[in-house]
């Protein structure tokens, strides 16, 4: 008989009393056995995404949705790599910040503890089960998953595998659980269990998010979208150009972390707009741009007013020539969606005021969007990206998993 979604919750609350005060060599121990687990099972994990991928093309999903889907061998050994390098990271529960003595001779700080339960809600991305399987037991949360119909058969035999390594490792099995898909209203069930879950993370389409932060009655992680932009400024390096603008478009578009608007300052846009677009249509991207960069770039077509802020998850890209520094800040403010946000520039002044004026998760000088990951930034995995800043900003690991009580040694100390 299937449990029902709050017996699962009661389940993971229990399980999370454990967690929270075991060992960082118990739970390193689950993960080293969670990876011999991945590797040992690469293939039976590729045969079950395999249905799930034809499935998906059968009923029509985007090239988009069908990357992310996507779990093959090479994708197992990757996420066993992640696993091996959370491993390897401190643990962040127990840290203390110093101790200051109080006037009273008091001695307070605080000290880092785990959030609890928590609920992730996703599509597609069935690393997402581990990757977040693992950031949660290392942090000494319980995860609940619910992932997305489309993932199911991939989905559940990593949930056998993850219950399997913490079995083997001595810890309780309710510290991972999946979640059946269903329809919304069993998520909406999900959302509405406070006191048994302590925060929700949803990852998926700006639809699922928007439906997860107005129907939840316990925190939510937010990350509606990610409309990322690249500003190349006056006096710009071309070739740095043209590596940043094909790496952020190209080389994955259907991440949240894809280049999807390129922004170049005028005074220089006859020398870099030309064969940076050029490069970009050569690797196969429609050029959508504003009438100056078409007539730079005659085989651009005409952006339409919602192209900027558009989010495309494809070969596709909006160009806008701005006046400068200026204007190229103005439009990202309008447009951006606070997750990633980059400039190419030799100019100092303008790099420091980029990254002083920008209002995104992750904002970078010479280098590629794609780099706003986990993984990318030192986390060894993320378990998601937050736009919405509390109380998290920006791709979340270990540390983002937990929060801090207040620890106070006194000698007897009462107050007057």
């Amino acid at each position: 008989m299937q449990s029902s979604i709050v017996e699962l919750a009661e389940g993971a609350r229990r399980a999370a009393r454990v967690l929270r005060i075991l060992s960082r060599g118990q739970k390193d121990h689950a993960l080293e056995r969670i990876v011999a687990r991945l590797r040992e099972q690469s293939a039976r994990i590729a045969e079950h995404n395999a249905r799930d991928l034809k499935a998906a093309r059968a009923a029509g999903l985007s090239a988009a949705m069908l990357d992310r889907l996507r779990m093959d061998p090479k994708i197992v050994e990757a996420t066993a790599r992640a696993v091996e390098h959370v491993r390897a990271l401190p643990d962040p529960v127990g840290s203390r910040s110093a101790m200051e003595r109080r006037p009273n001779g008091l001695l307070v700080g605080r000290e880092r503890v785990p959030l609890g339960v928590i609920g992730m809600i996703y599509e597609a991305r069935p690393n997402v089960t581990v990757d977040a399987a693992v950031l949660c037991l290392k942090s000494g949360n319980a995860v609940l998953l619910r992932g997305g119909k489309e993932a199911a058969h991939t989905n559940a035999v990593l949930g056998q595998i993850l219950g399997e390594a913490l079995v083997e490792a001595g810890l309780p099995k309710e510290a991972v659980q999946i979640v059946p898909a269903g329809d919304r209203e069993s998520v909406r069930e999900m959302l509405g269990l406070s006191g048994l879950i302590d925060l929700v993370i949803p990852r998926g389409g700006e639809g699922l998010v928007r439906f997860v932060a107005e129907n939840a009655r316990v925190p939510v992680i937010q990350h509606y979208k990610g409309v990322n932009h690249l500003f190349l400024d006056a006096g710009a390096d071309l070739e740095k150009a043209k590596r940043l603008a094909l790496n952020g478009k190209v080389q994955r578009p259907s991440t949240c972390n894809a280049l999807e608007c390129l922004l170049v300052h005028a005074a220089d846009a006859e020398r870099l707009l030309p064969p940076v677009l050029q490069a970009l249509a050569d690797a196969g991207v429609e050029i959508r741009g504003c009438p100056r960069t078409r007539a730079l770039a005659p085989f651009a077509v005409a952006a339409s007013d919602e192209d900027w802020g558009r989010e495309y998850l494809d070969l596709i890209i909006a160009v806008r020539v701005v006046a400068d520094v200026s204007e190229a800040l103005e439009h990202v403010q309008r447009y951006g969606s606070n997750h990633t946000e980059a400039i190419c520039t030799e100019n100092y002044e303008n790099a420091l005021r980029w990254q002083r004026e920008v209002d995104a998760s992750c904002v970078l000088v010479n280098a590629s969007t794609r780099f706003n990951d986990g993984g990318e930034l030192g986390l060894g995995c993320e378990i998601g990206i937050s736009t919405s800043k509390l109380h998290s900003y920006g791709p979340m690991g270990l540390e983002s998993l937990t929060t801090e009580k207040w620890i106070v040694l006194g000698e007897g100390q009462v107050r007057s």
